[in-house]
């Protein structure tokens, strides 16, 4: 289990002055929501007996904790609009023993929640947590199954949850309201890990345990400065809160508009390094974005690009390959982009450009088959629907995992392949000068796509 304290408190006591560093706490963080737009929450009853295991000094200790903080528990909760946006929100104080979860912080996080579903509201929370209160032992471990319970519940809703990590964030808070989120966000070199500073091994590599080592390990989305909270918080609720109605639109094609005549043509002109790529096809088709990162499983892949972005007056979501081979956590980054946009309701935009599936040995350590399969079936479960555009190359399976079914445009410049030219010819024991032959028989150019069926129709220009 996690400890409660920073490394320079004592192990149980909650007591102890906070440090100067300390992360914000109910008070300060009142910069998050407009002023004077916050209004707490009713607190639910008091307990039948706040003191289960009879632990002593511990009503004494909450009485100090409260005068200390100016909290009268280790969360607050309330309503309030962020950058205009209204929503519930959840404040962590690590001055009330250590932002610890008790029966009332469960409590009280349970109220929000349902408090949220009733009136359709997104919930936003700030942690700065230790992990559970050990005065109450299983009593305080158990909030951590409520926690889940009512994430669980507000996310089948379809109501978005973004959780902002402060410092320290350890134990289960993190490994409940912080990293099961649908963003999670963090202020620059905050502790946050599931094992706290006391209980990791002594041999630990420190870094793994910040905002910048989870970053890095794709269990966050971003760091945020804290002066900037309010305002990235605004943009994500705005995002999240306003899908765009009915299919994503086919983005305008960016390169060249003229068809090729044949099959390598097409190859070589999806394999030009001057062609616009994945970021030029965002710029373009969205006014602003914001981009998820991390597959939730230890991995990032710089090579897929997903997130929300604004076109048109609704929100779009959007996976799009960069011309790179795709990783497992780059798949599994898109499925989970995916996933969440079908549960909020907000329409997919796939942008396609891949030469294949990443296909070494380490790829295959990290189960490409499986997160390729999970692409798969989220593009085929998905409850909103997902338009695609083929930009670039069109390799393989690696490719067709993120294309939809029925929505699959293609630009002229790109082109789509049961496998590269060249390995088809030689699979088939062709010399290679018959990769360009081969190429033809395919029938890979964006007109081909279309006759056989597998492509909707051909990207215009923007007039």
């Amino acid at each position: 289990m996690a400890d409660e304290k920073r490394p320079a408190r004592g192990a149980t006591d909650h007591d102890a002055a906070a440090p100067a560093a300390a992360p914000p706490t109910a008070d300060s963080e009142m910069a998050i929501p407009d002023p004077g737009s916050f209004r707490e929450l009713p607190h639910p009853p008091p307990p039948t007996d706040p003191n289960p295991l009879d632990w002593p000094d511990y009503d004494a200790a909450r009485t100090r904790a409260a005068a200390r903080s100016g909290a009268t528990e280790s969360v607050t909760t309330g309503t309030a609009t962020v950058d205009g946006t209204p929503t519930v929100l959840i404040t962590f104080t690590f001055g009330y023993l250590g932002g610890s979860l008790g029966r009332r912080t469960g409590d009280r996080i349970v109220a929000a929640h349902e408090h949220a579903r009733r009136h359709r509201l997104p919930v936003v929370t700030t942690v700065a947590t230790g992990g559970s209160r050990m005065q109450e032992g299983m009593i305080a471990l158990t909030q951590l199954q409520r926690v889940a319970g009512q994430m669980a519940l507000t996310g089948a809703a379809g109501l978005p949850q973004i959780t902002v990590a402060h410092d320290p964030t350890t134990g289960g808070g993190w490994a409940t309201l912080g990293a099961g989120a649908d963003v999670t966000l963090a202020v620059p070199g905050a502790q946050i890990g599931f094992a706290g500073s006391r209980v990791r091994p002594p041999d630990a590599d420190p870094s793994a345990y910040t905002a910048e080592g989870q970053l890095a390990a794709g269990s966050i989305d971003a760091i945020v400065a804290p002066a900037a909270l309010r305002t990235t918080l605004g943009h994500w609720l705005r995002l999240l809160t306003r899908p765009g109605s009915g299919p994503a639109a086919v983005p305008h094609a960016l390169g060249r508009t003229d068809l090729p005549p044949t099959g390598w043509a097409a190859v070589r002109r999806a394999r030009d390094p001057q062609r616009p790529r994945a970021r030029a096809y965002l710029d373009a088709y969205f006014t602003d974005r914001q981009d998820l990162r991390g597959d939730r499983a230890g991995g990032t892949d710089d090579g897929v690009l997903c997130g929300f972005g604004t076109h048109g007056t609704g929100t779009v979501a959007y996976a799009a390959q960069c011309g790179t081979a795709t990783t497992p956590a780059g798949y599994r980054t898109a499925a989970r982009l995916i996933r969440l946009a079908g549960r909020l309701g907000i329409p997919v935009l796939t942008l396609v450009d891949t030469p294949g599936a990443a296909n070494g040995a380490a790829a295959e350590r990290a189960g490409a088959g499986p997160a390729i399969a999970e692409v798969f079936l989220a593009v085929a479960e998905s409850p909103v629907p997902v338009t695609t555009l083929v930009i670039g190359e069109g390799g393989s399976g690696g490719a067709l995992a993120l294309a939809a079914p029925d929505r699959t445009w293609v630009a002229p410049d790109a082109y789509f392949s049961v496998i590269a030219p060249e390995l088809a010819a030689a699979i088939l024991k062709r010399p290679p000068d018959q990769a360009e032959h081969t190429a033809d028989q395919l029938r890979v150019r964006p007109q081909d796509l279309v006759d056989l069926g597998v492509a909707r129709g051909i990207a215009e220009a923007a007039r």
